[in-house]
């Protein structure tokens, strides 16, 4: 079995059949659509192109006799706040039976925060955290309405998810609901929508996707579900090294486009397995000055020596699959502990060089020690705290300022030697 075809299987084992994903699949929308209701909205992100696109889902919205009853502008990149409450908004005056998102993450999870405030109502502050849209809609005894999230980018697997990152940006600080409620009902991902994702795009989010699986990976570690993490590790981390070079060099390439697509739809089966960690609560803190899957590719070399002697089993694991990919010449066979933390790091270090990133924040134009502050009052925040709880080594808030610091203090300057082991 080909690393494409073990993907295509995880996938379907994942979905089933509420998930349209491959090339050429954005007519079957209307199909979908019908199955749950006859009006819909439809919200979309605006980009070079998306007329055509668009034209294809009313297209098959009318052949399935489902009425379109509004369009509505999508979110900007982290799906500031202010986006998802002006789709509020537009949502109260249509009272759709089905909503249909078309757009990258940040309008797939505006929109399921905008239809949680829709239906229940309130502050989009009461809803960060674990379960808390679950428990009031328990409580009302009401229901969200049935959500359809098509894909444009190969990155957060928003369009799988129960995740919903929303973004204060006076603050420069994101935020989570965390929440089955919010899982859209139905998926699609037309594959060749990528084909002209630019490169910038299509880099941050190859390296969104491999941060999911590699940090559910280092959380999975004496869980019942570790050796699914493997089986999905071993496919989505060697599809990412393998062909994301392949794209920045032919953007064009369909395989190697494909490649990435089922990557980091693995990485959204990832996090609705197990939970990220320590690279993305950092990178919640920078989103005012890099994108979030670069902010995750610097700190996850970091991050992996200081879980280091917690996360043997997934470090030889990634250890193979880098050294495969041609990032290491070290034989890990027998390197244990913080030695070995080491040595993948410098293979992901040695990614992220061949691929144009940095590999500290000290290399990010707008840096500050700010960032730092914010990034270690953010760890301390209970809205916050499932990042901490799914640590391989758990942190909690009152250990943060001892053992984080030093993580970004590493981050900042590219030294790991400073990073301490609890």
């Amino acid at each position: 079995m080909t690393d494409f075809d073990k993907a295509r299987s995880l996938l379907k084992e994942f979905k089933g059949d509420s998930y349209l994903f491959g090339n050429s699949v954005l007519p079957e929308t209307g199909k979908l659509a019908a199955s749950v209701g006859n009006k819909a909205v439809l919200i979309f992100t605006e980009f070079p192109g998306v007329e055509n696109y668009v034209k294809k889902i009313k297209d098959s919205l009318s052949k399935s006799r489902v009425k379109l009853v509004a369009e509505i502008k999508g979110a900007d990149a982290n799906a500031p706040r202010e986006d998802v409450f002006r789709i509020t908004e537009q949502l109260k005056k249509t009272n759709p039976e089905v909503i249909i998102s078309f757009g990258g993450g940040s309008t797939i999870d505006a929109v399921k925060a905008a239809e949680v405030l829709r239906t229940l109502g309130g502050k989009i502050d009461e809803y960060f955290g674990v379960g808390v849209v679950t428990e009031n809609l328990n409580k009302s005894g009401k229901k969200l309405t049935p959500h359809i999230a098509i894909q444009t980018a190969a990155s957060s697997g928003a369009h799988l998810t129960k995740y919903s990152n929303i973004t204060d940006i006076a603050t420069g600080q994101k935020k989570l609901i965390i929440d089955m409620a919010v899982t859209p009902q139905y998926a699609v991902f037309d594959y060749t929508v990528t084909y002209e994702a630019p490169i910038g795009l299509t880099s941050d989010g190859a390296l969104d996707g491999i941060a999911h699986i590699i940090e559910v990976l280092y959380s999975a570690v004496g869980k019942p579900y570790y050796s699914k993490m493997e089986e999905i590790a071993k496919t989505g981390v060697k599809l990412v090294l393998d062909y994301l070079p392949v794209v920045l060099k032919n953007p064009k390439d369909a395989k190697a486009r494909e490649a990435l697509c089922l990557a980091t739809d693995l990485g959204g089966y990832s996090i609705m397995i197990g939970g990220t960690n320590g690279a993305h609560l950092t990178s919640f803190s920078l989103v005012d000055i890099i994108s979030h899957g670069r902010a995750c590719a610097i700190m996850e070399p970091y991050y992996t020596v200081f879980f280091a002697p917690a996360i043997e089993g997934p470090l030889q694991l990634l250890g193979k699959v880098y050294k495969d990919a041609g990032l290491t010449r070290t034989d890990i066979r027998n390197i244990k502990g913080r030695k070995l933390g080491v040595v993948v790091a410098e293979a992901m270090f040695e990614f992220s060089k061949r691929i144009g990133f940095p590999t500290k924040l000290g290399e990010v134009k707008g840096f500050s020690q700010n960032h730092m502050s914010r990034a270690l009052t953010a760890a301390k925040d209970l809205q916050l705290k499932s990042k901490l709880q799914n640590m391989p080594v758990p942190l909690t808030a009152e250990m943060v300022d001892e053992y984080m610091k030093p993580v970004l203090e590493a981050a900042r300057d590219g030294n790991l030697s400073i990073i301490k082991n609890v």
